[in-house]
């Protein structure tokens, strides 16, 4: 009997080792068959500015295949700025996962970079090969927070004086998108994008012939200003089919006091009073660089697919937010309007549903946290951007965040809920009310309808909560009592 026992054990004890055996060999085979991560970054590329996604007038065929073959965030938006470049922040808080007034204060140059914090440390960290090109525009250097960094570009191409004030009724326009002269995109005898795509082609050549998942992260400085193209881009969009947008104005009344006034350099591109002629040529000169752009991403594609990684490789594709282009008399992106808030999000990659759009709202920040969990790595507690993978794969169903919070400066505060969103201007001081649904191109304020006060305290509410959780100390009770009695009384 005992001899019988002792046996027994024996045989569990194998089985048990055998079973550890292959949960081992299990965990180590799961290590090596992490999947790839594509970042593929745009500069300044309005959400509409896709063909797929509505926008009838532009060619994006390559963009448009990612949308067909996987899925695409519709609402997703970038917080805001502390200054007039909103890529930097937008790339500070996507680099350390931070939001807006947090990632502000981060040491990401020096503590974060050291002590291997950010994104793509924390990927290198898990067995990842980490590679970036392109617009870079982040206090802590490319070439340390990447394995290898290659043709590291800064915050935009030079602009020339010829480049501004542009086109004036009447005068020949001095400037030309296509001229190499002006060099900007064109500077070192090849257009930025065309090199960003060589490089990105060229890596994923070396991937192939790697047994280690790799981090890619290219960032084009296009379709931001100066928005150059070769000729035969500008061809396709002649003026008589460019489109003025709707309600644009000559000049945005709260410009000065909003922080995006006369004085600002992106708003300085075409003269004042705006007109028509001079919105029209911003607007073929950016649909032109956009589709040289989706030109490049077709080539980075094609690579993809030449390697062999395909198959294994989870794509993203996003702006660091959008921009105006003559959209409420505006043209650069230091406002709240969605036109420049908003942005494209969208995701390829086994399992990814094909040709589904989730409109529930997002940061294009998430991207940080979702490739984390793809690539199994927890998420530090210090990252506040939410992996957007339970929104795709059907575990969730609402978005994570109660309400989407915008800030820049200290001179425009927004909130968006329920479909509504609020947009303050402490220093004038005025407060405008959009229903984003009926009236998705903001073009009728609500702020003055009596029957919205209740609406608008909710909203004052949630945004003052919002401030809390971003570090934001603007004093906006002292601004808007109005709205802040009811919305204080109920905290």
């Amino acid at each position: 009997m005992h001899k019988t026992i002792h046996t027994f054990q024996k045989v569990i004890q194998a089985l048990l080792c055998g079973l550890f055996l292959s949960f081992c060999g299990s965990v180590s085979a799961s290590a090596a068959e992490k999947p790839n991560i594509l970042f593929i970054f745009a500069d300044d590329q309005c959400y509409d500015t896709i063909h797929a996604l509505g926008k009838d007038e532009i060619e994006t065929p390559h963009l448009d295949k990612l949308v067909k073959n996987g899925t695409v965030f519709t609402h997703t938006y970038n917080m805001g700025g502390w200054s007039g470049a909103i890529c930097a922040a937008s790339r500070g808080m996507i680099i350390c996962g931070e939001f807006l007034w947090h990632a502000h204060k981060a040491p990401i140059q020096t503590d974060y970079v050291a002590e291997k914090k950010l994104w793509p440390q924390l990927l290198e960290t898990s067995g990842y090969e980490t590679y970036f090109s392109g617009k870079w525009h982040i206090k802590a250097p490319a070439e340390k927070t990447f394995m290898t960094a290659r043709n590291i570009r800064p915050g935009m191409p030079n602009q020339t004086k010829e480049g501004y004030n542009r086109p004036i009724n009447g005068l020949p326009d001095p400037w030309d998108p296509s001229d190499p002269k002006f060099e900007g995109f064109w500077k070192g005898g090849k257009h930025w994008s065309a090199v960003l795509a060589d490089d990105g082609v060229e890596y994923l050549g070396r991937a192939a012939q790697q047994d280690a998942p790799f981090f890619m992260y290219l960032a084009f400085n296009a379709p931001h200003d100066p928005r150059q193209s070769p000729k035969e881009y500008v061809d396709k969009y002649p003026l008589k089919n460019v489109d003025v947008p709707e309600g644009w104005l000559s000049e945005y009344p709260y410009g000065e006091k909003m922080g995006a006034g006369r004085k600002l350099r992106d708003e300085k591109l075409a003269p004042y009073p705006r007109t028509e002629n001079s919105i029209k040529v911003n607007r073929q000169e950016y649909y032109a660089i956009i589709t040289h752009m989706d030109t490049q991403v077709g080539r980075i594609l094609d690579a993809l697919k030449a390697s062999g990684k395909e198959d294994n490789t989870y794509i993203f594709f996003s702006a660091d937010h959008g921009l105006s282009v003559g959209h409420h008399g505006l043209l650069g992106k230091q406002n709240m309007y969605d036109h420049s808030i908003r942005v494209p999000f969208i995701v390829n990659g086994p399992n990814i549903p094909k040709n589904k759009k989730i409109s529930e709202p997002i940061y294009l920040q998430d991207v940080m946290a979702t490739s984390l969990e793809l690539a199994g790595i927890e998420k530090p507690e210090r990252v506040q951007f939410n992996s957007v993978m339970p929104l795709i794969d059907g575990r969730a169903t609402k978005s994570p965040y109660k309400a989407i919070y915008g800030g820049y400066t200290s001179t425009q505060r927004a909130v968006i809920q329920n479909d509504h969103k609020l947009i303050l201007y402490p220093k004038v001081p005025k407060a405008r009310l959009f229903d984003l649904k009926a009236d998705p191109k903001e073009l009728k304020d609500l702020a003055d309808d009596a029957s919205q006060k209740q609406r608008m305290q909710k909203l004052f509410k949630a945004l003052l909560e919002l401030q809390k959780e971003n570090g934001d100390t603007l004093d906006l009770k002292a601004v808007y009592p109005e709205l802040a009695g009811s919305s204080a009384a109920n905290q």
